[in-house]
């Protein structure tokens, strides 16, 4: 079979892309080499509608094996009795969470998109405000914390189905623990979405949410480091029927509910060369050299919010307790959209973000949202922090100054020169 030379040339290009440039969009991040094979396997081939054992193809052996062992990862990484690796994304995993428990037009209470939520929260731009009726809570606008004092506010008032804890762009812990009390009072159910922090949450380093939430949903490949896909997880609280009745009148297990609303509610086919992949990052993620390195993430992200703060950069919040932070430009005269630009040109890679009361649209922003996930897999450490913020600092400065970007690309590409991701340097 004949070589697609212009696609293979692509991915070249951006396999250098990768290499050289300084990647800080907070929900990237580098897989490794078996990861990758796996995503690249030969299970891409298998069809294998149903769950293991519960197939309606033949030849699903082999595949029932390999997600059962994803499943039992995933179990033993975040502690959760139950798990669906089937999710090809979080926002997926989302909607059949939705389609498991809600019914159209019903209530859900959703941190707000524009203080650093998600689309799948009730964005009315997004089938979960589409189908559902969403309302919000925030953060306070003089701490940049999440307002929970206005989240039981609303809940009160509002008397929700569904309370969802979790964010794109929010740099702090969460109190999973009173958002349930405020749920149990309404009698709603609490579903955390976990997709940012999930990997410094499974090894400790933040608040467990399965204790206090009836369901939690994440992504496989930001902090946990796996394939694009997601999971959905449960604790204890559904070891016994939750009462929620099917069409027949019957009980069953919200487990059923949640694996039906993944298929056939929502998807076909699960994408089993991903699980595979998502398998190995289970595994990957279970091991001490996973958990050096989540570690070491959690610390570069405190070192490069100080360094921000040093040079007069507002983070909103004042810093960060997990691998990212939202940072406002407005002080530096600059719009998100030209600081991300001007960045790019300089092969530094971040995302324009909405910060909290933003006065600019969402295509033009305030912001610009920074994460240290991928930088620490190349093998950065604190100290090469300060030089990241002081590059990042030279280009907004003077984002218009063309030879000045110039030289400082030439620096980004030196710095990750000597942190090569997936290019052999001694080989060369």
């Amino acid at each position: 079979m004949k070589r697609d030379k212009l696609i293979f040339k692509l991915l070249d290009e951006e396999q250098q892309r990768q290499e050289e440039g300084i990647e800080l969009i907070a929900s990237e991040n580098f897989v490794s080499r078996q990861v990758m094979e796996a995503a690249g396997s030969v299970a891409t081939n298998k069809y294998a509608e149903g769950l293991p054992g519960k197939r309606y193809y033949g030849g699903c052996q082999v595949v029932d094996e390999i997600e059962t062992i994803a499943i039992e990862r995933a179990k033993q990484l975040f502690n959760a009795e139950w798990v669906n690796v089937q999710p090809h994304s979080g926002a997926q995993a989302n909607a059949a969470v939705m389609l498991a428990v809600l019914q159209p037009g019903d209530k859900i209470l959703g941190f707000d998109l524009s203080h650093g939520g998600h689309l799948t929260h009730g964005s009315p731009v997004n089938f979960s405000g589409k189908l559902y009726e969403p309302h919000f809570y925030g953060v306070n606008k003089e701490t940049g914390l999440v307002d929970y004092d206005q989240l039981k506010e609303v809940a009160l008032r509002e008397k929700p189905k569904l309370i969802i804890a979790g964010a794109s762009a929010y740099s702090r812990d969460w109190d999973y623990e009173f958002i349930r009390k405020v749920a149990d009072e309404v009698g709603a159910l609490v579903l955390a979405d976990i997709s940012h922090p999930a990997g410094l949450i499974a090894r400790g380093l933040l608040t467990d949410p399965l204790p206090h939430c009836h369901i939690v949903t994440t992504t496989t490949h930001k902090t946990l480091r796996g394939p694009r896909g997601g999971l959905i997880m449960m604790g204890k609280d559904f070891e016994n029927p939750f009462g929620i009745k099917t069409p027949k009148g019957e009980i069953r297990m919200m487990s059923s509910l949640l694996d039906m609303a993944v298929f056939p509610g929502t998807q076909g086919g699960p994408l089993e060369h991903i699980i595979a992949a998502k398998a190995v990052a289970f595994g990957e993620a279970l091991s001490e050299n996973y958990m050096k390195y989540i570690v070491q993430v959690k610390k570069n992200a405190d070192a490069m919010a100080e360094a921000f703060v040093k040079l007069g950069y507002q983070i909103i919040s004042g810093g960060t307790d997990n691998h990212l932070m939202l940072i406002d430009l407005r002080n530096k005269n600059i719009t998100g959209k030209a600081a991300e630009n001007a960045l790019v040109t300089a092969d530094i890679t971040v995302n324009k973000n909405m910060v909290p009361y933003d006065d600019k649209s969402p295509f033009v922003t305030s912001g610009i949202r920074v994460g240290t996930a991928a930088i620490t897999t190349r093998g950065m450490k604190e100290k090469h922090m300060e030089h990241i913020v002081e590059l990042i600092d030279a280009v907004i400065t003077d984002p218009e100054n063309e030879h000045s970007i110039k030289k400082i690309r030439k620096r980004v590409h030196k710095l990750m020169y000597d942190f090569p991701l997936y290019r052999d340097k001694d080989s060369e």
